[in-house]
């Protein structure tokens, strides 16, 4: 794959982890639908002002869309197992690459047991950023007033400054590993 397809990559996973249609997100952006896709599909032909107006609207840095290279993030990027090019992040996580990327120290990795309940996740904020991978079994992410179902091998990006808990989705316990970088 080359650097314009990633582009392209991005800018698909992107819109799909914001619920977006090619066909609502090329209106939205006074684009042929049809235009849109084979953006998408290569990326070599996207206009820069356009890369630059699908990063303000969902809130994440042009230079990511472009470079790939991880950047403070405002909402949230989930990652799904074995859907498509990861969004803005490489394939192996590593810890000593989370704090490069971050430019700031990284808390103990913690792995969270889940136990199963129908009571709604608590909501906390915190500073910093967090990732959490799903190890085993169902974790809903309840994020601001959207609730994500991830599942194991799913991964999620996020600011933790926006209300957020986690709590099992399923009927036997889930784990789910997080680190919190300050």
């Amino acid at each position: 794959m080359d650097n314009y397809q990633e582009i392209g990559a991005r800018l698909r996973e992107l819109r799909e982890v914001s619920d977006y249609t090619i066909e609502d997100l090329a209106k939205e952006l006074g684009v042929d639908p049809a235009v849109y896709a084979s953006y998408e599909e290569n990326g070599k032909d996207v206009p820069i002002s356009l890369i630059y107006e699908i990063a303000q609207k969902f809130k994440v840095d042009f230079t990511e869309i472009i470079t790939g290279n991880t950047a403070w993030l405002d909402t949230y990027h989930l990652i799904r197992r074995g859907e498509g090019k990861r969004v803005n992040r490489n394939p192996e996580y590593h810890f000593e690459d989370l704090a490069y990327r971050y430019g700031n120290k990284i808390m103990q990795p913690l792995l969270v047991t889940l136990e199963p309940t129908d009571a709604p996740a608590k909501p906390i904020t915190h500073g910093g950023q967090e990732f959490n991978l799903v190890l085993e079994g169902v974790v809903i992410i309840t994020l601001g007033n959207k609730e994500i179902t991830m599942k194991a091998g799913d991964s999620i990006y996020f600011n933790p400054r926006i209300p957020h808990g986690q709590r099992c989705g399923s009927d036997v316990k889930a784990r789910f590993l997080t680190v919190i970088a300050e």
